[in-house]
């Protein structure tokens, strides 16, 4: 691999000095800043660069424009789709000139982030996270996460510490006789009935049991017991493994080997992308999939219940493992992370500003204050009337809301608002079909009183991992997806951990176990 040149840039941002404050017609309070004589805030330029999902917005969009009228600033952000993003990000970065703002997904935390953090690319944030509301929240566990060297070089963005859990096909149950899984055993039963036993009585074949697709996705992890992401059990040593090589792990993978032989899980799932696996569920033909509060599809759900109108939904509580415990695994508490370049050290008041502009998106609204009477809220949103209509007390977006720019909170590079728990988040009102409504609550309300394992790498360094473990994984995988095909006994799961361990997996857990502080699994568990 070629080493790229320092990212370190000396090229300064062009400031711009406004002469004259831009006339409001709405009454929105202007931005912060140091003023000029006449007394206007000065304008600066501030660029950016973030990554979206689908097509990105227009570069002159009626957003864009609010944003700066409101800031006093020239906002200029280019924003690429999700696909291409490596790409441009690799290049940008090589030039040496960075944007002021960046975005990086979750996945650049221990490989591009770590590694231009340590060249000195980024702005040290340490200081500045007791003066804004939205930063003070975010948890301790999280901002650990994002420490390179001790410091932290990144503002994460706001995601629940949900994970998904197993959704069931409740009509089908009812239709069967059959009782909601608390065990994996049971859980087989039922893929196994929704099988053979027609549970949409429509006399046909048609019908099967589990969804999923490529690289056993979803994984139907009921707890850190089974989940191949969680540091949950530990070696003859007392050091944890990785979840993937664990005793839970072969336990699902021997279920998903028996339900693939009784027909009963997907049958091209080794090559099925995550679009088609969905189709799989929500064409009516799998019975069982997962959910999760945050991010559910209403189109999809309209889209079965067109084809079964009466089609009902429960989902699954965390199973009890076989050290006693039951619970779920923590998500990691953020999506993304968005850097600041470390230019901007010397220009200490356009750096003001960016945080001001930061810290706008990110500001979180409880239900009752998402409406116009909200100014703030009216005004991200583009206005109602114009970016969103009210409908039955909930604001819903314009067809064109992201297509045409048509509000401000399309063009922050963070405009997920971080909510200070994530219980004061009422996702079940986002959703407009009662299904997915009833379904979302059930989820959410059982979060309330799941305990939730913290991940205990979360935060630590590994060369090994950063160097192997994608590939490890990977390799992993493809062996238990023959395991599930038939292709390799599940018998041969010690010789398949082995195999982990002297391709580089035991140095991995040699380094994370190094700086692993609590091995207490069950202490883990909050």
């Amino acid at each position: 691999m070629n080493k790229k040149r320092s990212v370190l840039t000396t090229v300064a941002a062009l400031l711009a000095v406004g002469t004259a404050a831009c006339s409001q017609k709405e009454a929105t309070p202007p931005a912060t800043g140091t003023p000029e004589a006449g007394g206007a805030p000065a304008t600066y330029t501030i660029t950016a660069l973030d990554y979206r999902y689908g097509d990105p917005p227009p570069s002159d969009g009626p957003g864009l424009k609010m944003i700066n009228e409101r800031f006093h600033i020239d906002y200029k952000i280019t924003f690429v789709p999700n696909t291409a993003y490596d790409e441009k990000i690799n290049a940008t970065f090589a030039s040496g000139d960075i944007p002021d703002m960046v975005g990086f997904m979750s996945t650049d935390l221990k490989n591009r982030y770590s590694k231009f953090a340590k060249q000195g690319a980024f702005l040290a944030l340490d200081d500045y996270i007791k003066d804004y509301p939205s930063l003070k929240v975010v948890p301790d566990f999280v901002w650990d996460s994002m420490r390179v060297n001790g410091k932290i070089y990144a503002i994460p963005q706001y995601s629940p510490k949900y994970q998904t859990v197993t959704v069931i096909r409740k009509d089908w149950l009812d239709a069967l006789g059959l009782k909601v899984p608390t065990n994996y055993e049971e859980l087989k039963q039922v893929a196994i009935a929704f099988t053979k036993q027609d549970p949409d009585k429509n006399g046909k074949a048609d019908t099967y049991g589990m969804a999923m697709g490529l690289d056993i996705n979803p994984n139907y992890n009921q707890g850190p017991y089974w989940d191949p992401d969680a540091w949950y059990h530990k070696n003859a040593a007392g050091d944890f493994i990785p979840g993937i090589i664990g005793p839970g792990r072969k336990e699902t993978v021997q279920m998903m080997a028996d339900l693939y032989k009784e027909g009963a899980i997907t049958k091209d799932y080794a090559v099925l992308n995550w679009a088609d696996t969905n189709k799989e569920f929500y064409s009516g033909k799998a019975g069982i999939f997962i959910g999760t509060p945050r991010g559910m599809s209403q189109a999809y759900m309209d889209g079965l219940l067109k084809i079964h109108p009466n089609a009902q939904f429960v989902h699954l509580a965390p199973f009890t493992d076989a050290y006693g415990n039951s619970g779920l695994q923590s998500g990691v508490g953020y999506n993304g992370m968005v850097v600041l370049s470390a230019k901007l050290a010397k220009e200490p008041e356009k750096l003001k500003r960016i945080f001001e502009l930061h810290e706008f998106g990110r500001k979180f609204y409880a239900d009752a204050d998402k409406n116009e009477k909200n100014a703030d809220f009216d005004w991200w949103s583009g206005k109602v009337g114009t970016g969103y209509t009210m409908e039955n007390g909930v604001p819903v977006n314009a067809k064109n809301f992201a297509s045409d720019g048509l509000a401000p909170s399309t063009y922050f590079v963070d405009n997920a608002s971080w909510a200070a728990k994530d219980t004061d988040v009422n996702y079940a009102s986002t959703y407009q079909t009662k299904p997915l409504v009833d379904l979302v609550k059930g989820i959410e309300e059982m979060y309330k009183t799941t305990k939730l394992y913290a991940n205990p790498i979360n935060g630590l360094d590994s060369p090994a991992d950063v160097a192997k473990g994608a590939e490890l994984k990977k390799y992993v995988m493809n062996e238990q997806v023959k395991m599930i095909a038939g292709n390799r006994p599940v018998s041969d799961w010690d010789k398949l951990v082995q195999e982990y361990m002297d391709k580089g997996g035991a140095d991995i857990v040699k380094e994370y176990n190094a700086n692993i502080k609590n091995k207490d699994p069950k202490a883990l568990f909050k």
